[in-house]
C-alpha cells in the first residue's frame, strides 16, 4: 500500500511540474522579409543608334530592347537581383500630345484605387529640350513609380516600375526608392537625338 501510494504521489508530483514550467507565455514575432545587399549607385551611357534617345543606364540593370505591335523603339531596363523592370515605351508625336499625356495620367490614376497617395512632380531641362512628370504612387500599388519625358514637338518617351512579385510597400520600399534614384538620373541624363 506504500508503494502506491509512493508512486501516486511521484505522478502527481510529475504532472504539477510539468503544468508550472511550461508556463510561458507566446509571444508572436514579426513577419521578415529576406535582406537585400544594393550595390552603389553607378551608370553608364547608352547610345545605340537605333532608338531616337539616349540615357545613361544603371550598371546594374540590362537594357533590353522590344518593338511592340504599338510601336517602335521600346525598351525595358531590366534589375535581375531585385527582380524589377522599368518598362518604357516611345511614341512619335503627331499633334497628338495631349492625348499622349492624358492616356499616361489614366494609367497612372487607375492606381489610386489602391494608393494612399499620388505625387506629381514637374521637370524641365530646357538646354537638351527634355520636359517631363514623375509620379510617385504611395502604397500596395503594382507600380510605385512612373514618368513621362517629351520635347512636346516630336517625341514622348513614358516609364514605369514593376517588380515582378505581389505589391507590398514595406517589403520593397528599399528597392523602389533606390531605383526611383535611378529613374531621376535617367531623366537628368536624357536626351533626344537630332
Amino acid at each position: 500500500m506504500k508503494v502506491i501510494r509512493f508512486s501516486n504521489i511521484i505522478l502527481i508530483s510529475c504532472l504539477l511540474a510539468s503544468f508550472i514550467s511550461c508556463r510561458k507565455t507566446a509571444v508572436p514575432h514579426p513577419y521578415g522579409y529576406f535582406r537585400v545587399d544594393i550595390a552603389p549607385h553607378s551608370y553608364r551611357m547608352i547610345d545605340t543608334l537605333n532608338l531616337p534617345y539616349r540615357f545613361d543606364l544603371p550598371q546594374q540593370a540590362k537594357l533590353i530592347c522590344r518593338d511592340s505591335k504599338d510601336g517602335k523603339f521600346w525598351v525595358d531596363i531590366y534589375y535581375p537581383n531585385l527582380n524589377a523592370s522599368i518598362y518604357c515605351s516611345y511614341k512619335p508625336v503627331k499633334g497628338n500630345l495631349i492625348d499622349l499625356l492624358e492616356d499616361t495620367r489614366k494609367i497612372v490614376y487607375k492606381h489610386s484605387i489602391r494608393a494612399d497617395g499620388i505625387g506629381e512632380k514637374a521637370y524641365d531641362h530646357n538646354e537638351k529640350n527634355v520636359h517631363g512628370i514623375l509620379y510617385d504612387l504611395r502604397g500596395n500599388t503594382a507600380s510605385s513609380v512612373q514618368f513621362v519625358l517629351t520635347d512636346s514637338t516630336k517625341n514622348f518617351f513614358r516609364g514605369a516600375l514593376y517588380f515582378d512579385n505581389i505589391p507590398n510597400k514595406d517589403s520593397i520600399a528599399p528597392m523602389s526608392e533606390y531605383i526611383r534614384e535611378d529613374i531621376i538620373h535617367i531623366m537628368e541624363s536624357f536626351e533626344w537625338k537630332k
